[in-house]
């Protein structure tokens, strides 16, 4: 770690320059135009080892934002279009008799990729939806009886159109559990919006994508988020946040300790964007709503829909900062 005077939060000293993180923000923030705070908080969830569920209308560039992040991080990946006949052989794979052997060769689906991007994937039905459950849970999945291991890393990116939507089967909350992150990137601003009609065609800036880095670059940025600093002060923040979700009376029940994990993982994470080797409250706050959000289930006249943002953030303010 680097010298810093008392008091200021030191600067995390590594292998593999933060500057190359730095770069891959903004490489995304020229295709993904506005949504800085947005790209940021995807970029922590895939630092935190998590998986992204990207949620909003139909053409505001979630998918594009999900192929942006494969291209960045220069991972080996593939898209799945979910649909209601999808199946679950479509994304594990199938064996498949062959007759020179005389026996049958298991031909691997989608999911064997560094990184599935699961397109809309709550068009496809609960059975092909839990077809995902052991891989991101896991990193392995059990195919007629035999478990084979996923590569490393391996992320999923998933899209999600709102459940009012005709044809959406919402997603259990098993499903939603195993998202570390969910966040909506919404409409742009009036000058993003300009920059956008003026600009470049999305699709020709993604196929000029160059990598920034690769999977073993990945995982050694990862390796140095598990070494920020956590102090436990912070510790003591982030039980107390948890202990407010479970006696309020706002939602159904309270965060698990697997969100718990997340939020402490996805707060070392921005620390570690920021430049920093301590995790801050403001760090706790950042993420907070993308990883409670889809967990938290409203009692009031929206109940089962995931919190809004805005109540969330207002709701947890009354718990007193360390």
């Amino acid at each position: 770690m680097s010298n810093s005077a008392a008091g200021t939060p030191q600067i995390v000293a590594a292998d593999q320059p933060v500057t190359d993180v730095d770069a891959a923000l903004a490489r995304l923030g020229d295709i993904i135009l506005g949504k800085e705070r947005q790209l940021r908080l995807a970029l922590a969830c895939l630092l935190a080892r998590g998986h992204l569920l990207i949620e909003d209308l139909p053409g505001v560039g979630k998918t594009t934002l999900a192929h942006a992040l494969a291209g960045v991080l220069g991972l080996h990946y593939q898209r799945i279009q979910f649909t209601s006949d999808l199946l679950p052989a479509d994304i594990l794979g199938i064996s498949i008799y062959d007759r020179e052997t005389g026996g049958f060769q298991f031909h691997p689906g989608p999911v064997f990729s560094n990184i599935v991007l699961a397109d809309e994937i709550n068009r496809a039905t609960p059975k092909t939806q839990s077809a995902l459950l052991e891989a991101m849970e896991e990193r392995q999945v059990t195919v007629e009886g035999e478990t084979r291991p996923l590569q490393e890393p391996f992320f999923v990116i998933a899209t999600q159109n709102p459940a009012h939507q005709v044809g959406t089967f919402p997603l259990p909350e098993s499903q939603l559990d195993r998202f570390l992150m969910r966040i909506e990137l919404g409409y742009p601003d009036t000058a993003a919006e300009r920059r956008l009609l003026a600009g470049d065609d999305r699709r020709q800036l993604l196929a000029g994508i160059e990598p920034l880095m690769n999977g073993a670059d990945l995982l050694q940025l990862q390796s140095q988020v598990d070494r920020v600093h956590t102090s436990e002060a912070i510790l003591d923040y982030l039980q107390a946040l948890l202990a407010f979700s479970r006696r309020s009376q706002h939602w159904h029940n309270g965060l698990s300790p697997r969100a718990g994990l997340g939020l402490l993982h996805c707060a070392r994470a921005w620390a570690f964007l920021a430049g920093r080797d301590m995790v801050l409250p403001e760090d706790v706050q950042a993420v907070l709503p993308a990883v409670a959000g889809h967990r938290l289930q409203s009692v009031d006249e929206h109940a089962g829909r995931p919190a809004e943002e805005d109540r969330l953030r207002e709701s947890f303010a009354a718990v007193s900062l360390p």
